[in-house]
């Protein structure tokens, strides 16, 4: 039997997140990047490589980056996702945006397209413990005025993407064709396993947070289709490494 988690939203926590007990520290600006390819992508372009260890990742500070910004990564699955998110936004952390990759449930995109997730339908089981679900859909958001000036840098740098629903999963190996034929008939386009987690808990914390995906497979079909080591995926996560780089230099500059 579940414990009522809506009846006690309201409660504190015992175990404090990681940083709530000393000044910030990171400046308010974070870069979350879910992949270690990307993070080393990222690692390779900073003035100085050096990294801090952050439970199971890295934390890059806002000195190490030289740009005013702190970067951590890579992380896994919504409950150690939101592990990192919480412990952020402790360190002074308040606007967050995501780099990661999702898989499509739907023929309309393709492997190395660029998704900015507006909406993501809650299937995984952290998301009850920071907010009321809907019973018939559950979803979470991001801020959508963070995702609308993301976009617009994108677009600034002529930097294609789409709009997108997403499914957010904690059962990479249970995608069955049912099981995405009954999310893609909710509205879904995409799958991943962190956002609708981390939308719910910058919600509750009251925190901005923002996302970019890119496609690197396919479960449209009964037949996995992936694209790991397809060019076109490659290019498309290094651009929007760099353009996420320097969204995050320019909120930064902004403050």
């Amino acid at each position: 039997m579940n414990y009522p988690t809506w009846s006690d939203l309201n409660n504190d926590a015992i175990v404090p997140p990681l940083g709530a007990r000393r000044a910030p520290d990171i400046g308010s600006v974070a870069v979350m990047v879910s992949c270690e390819p990307d993070i080393n992508f990222i690692k390779s372009t900073a003035v100085s490589p050096e990294v801090s260890p952050f439970f199971m990742s890295t934390l890059m500070t806002p000195d190490v980056c030289d740009k005013g910004f702190c970067v951590a990564g890579p992380f896994i699955g919504a409950p150690y996702a939101v592990m990192l998110l919480e412990s952020l936004i402790a360190k002074g952390a308040d606007k967050i945006i995501v780099i990661g990759w999702c898989g499509v449930v739907t023929d309309q995109f393709e492997v190395g397209d660029i998704l900015l997730p507006y909406k993501a339908i809650v299937d995984e089981g952290t998301s009850c413990n920071y907010k009321v679900l809907d019973r018939k859909i559950p979803s979470s958001t991001p801020d959508l005025n963070l995702m609308d000036h993301l976009a617009d840098h994108l677009t600034e740098r002529e930097i294609g993407f789409q709009k997108a629903t997403i499914w957010t999963t904690d059962a990479i190996y249970r995608e069955t064709e049912n099981k995405v034929a009954y999310f893609r008939k909710l509205g879904a386009q995409a799958v991943e396993m962190e956002c609708s987690a981390l939308f719910s808990v910058a919600a509750y914390r009251k925190v901005n947070i923002a996302g970019v995906l890119v496609v690197s497979d396919s479960v449209a079909s009964k037949d996995w289709d992936h694209g790991f080591r397809k060019k076109r995926f490659k290019l498309a996560r290094q651009n929007v490494c760099e353009s996420v780089m320097a969204f995050a230099e320019k909120l930064c500059e902004n403050e």
